[in-house]
């Protein structure tokens, strides 16, 4: 619990949030990999196990989301795969306010109900507001594979749509997950390593 409240407490120091998506850990895929380079970067980092992964609550998520993210600022970074983000889309719609958020890295996301995994139908249709979100963020980055079997390209190019900007594709990815064979993820890495000028 330190580590959330000091994620969620008004900072200038570089901090960073790793949201994992349905039926993950903090410690699988490739979050540690990245975790690990950003702390080499002197960045706090969090990596918070989300409530009831098997069986995601929206409620549950976005309470979590709250304490571990909580307003951001402009040395704040936050990263999610799949299900986190939309969970993270939706804390974001939440706030108000004049709030920033320095980079935001989207990977294999979705907002749409998906085919293959109709038991997120009800956590899905809960709905977000992404207005306005794309003009507090810094630097916005959206991830896809060409190939990953559970969100259709479609649907993560659907969103990068809707947050105006082009999703960039990973070739042969799978949907990200270790079993894919994806421990590391540098095309994630390679653009949080992009200097954003902030937004005054």
């Amino acid at each position: 619990m330190a580590a959330e409240t000091t994620m969620a407490a008004e900072t200038t120091s570089p901090r960073a949030a790793i949201i994992h998506g349905y039926r993950a850990t903090p410690d699988d895929h490739w979050f540690g990999w990245l975790a690990e380079r950003l702390r080499g970067e002197g960045v706090a980092v969090d990596v918070p196990a989300l409530p009831n992964t098997d069986a995601p609550r929206p409620e549950e998520w976005a309470a979590t989301l709250s304490s571990v993210v909580g307003v951001p600022d402009e040395q704040t970074t936050v990263v999610a795969h799949s299900l986190g983000c939309l969970a993270v889309l939706r804390h974001l719609g939440s706030l108000a306010g004049q709030w920033r958020l320095g980079r935001l890295v989207l990977v294999a996301g979705f907002v749409d109900p998906l085919p293959m995994l109709p038991e997120l139908d009800d956590f899905i249709r809960a709905g977000v507001s992404l207005s306005g979100i794309a003009e507090h963020v810094g630097g916005l980055t959206i991830v896809r594979s060409d190939d990953d079997p559970l969100v259709p390209s479609g649907l993560t190019d659907r969103l990068a749509d809707l947050l105006g900007v082009p999703a960039q594709v990973q070739p042969s990815a799978g949907h990200f997950l270790a079993d894919d064979g994806v421990t590391s993820l540098p095309i994630v890495w390679r653009s949080l390593q992009q200097r954003v000028t902030p937004t005054n």
